[in-house]
């Protein structure tokens, strides 16, 4: 049996999915790795004004691609930060440093696929974290 025989079709309406609480972070999975054959996960975060990510870090086998969905994202690319606005794409190759925060005064949003993909079995131990060590102010 392929991978093709065993996915099937997904369609959510918009604020659908498996929701993450971390506070002044949200996160919301479309797709993950069951859904995908581990090919990719699909997922939104959303981050209040003036809000810091969970800090630099790498994953050792996952690529990342976000497209900002609304608002201005502040994203750490290797030693550097740069702004990206409503439109922009990122990539993230696996191994190279990385964060995001919104320094903005406006919630921002992106969309994230990281591949391949079961990110979302991950989520509990992220909301944990957050939960030990609230968001802070990004600015």
């Amino acid at each position: 049996m392929s991978d093709h025989d065993t996915q099937q079709a997904i369609f959510l309406g918009q604020g659908k999915g498996r929701s993450y609480d971390m506070g002044r972070i949200k996160a919301n999975f479309k797709a993950d790795g069951q859904e995908t054959a581990n090919q990719y996960s699909i997922s939104e975060w959303w981050m209040e004004p003036n809000t810091k990510g969970i800090g630099a870090h790498a994953h050792d086998d996952g690529n990342e691609i976000f497209y900002v969905l609304e608002g201005t994202m502040s994203f750490l690319i290797g030693e550097n930060w740069q702004d990206a606005e409503k439109g922009s794409f990122i990539y993230v190759p696996a191994g190279l440093q990385h964060d995001f925060e919104n320094r903005g005064t406006e919630k921002a949003g992106v969309l994230n696929i990281f591949a391949p993909g079961a990110f979302e079995e991950n989520m509990p131990k992220i909301v944990e974290w957050f939960k030990e060590n609230p968001p802070q102010d990004a600015v």
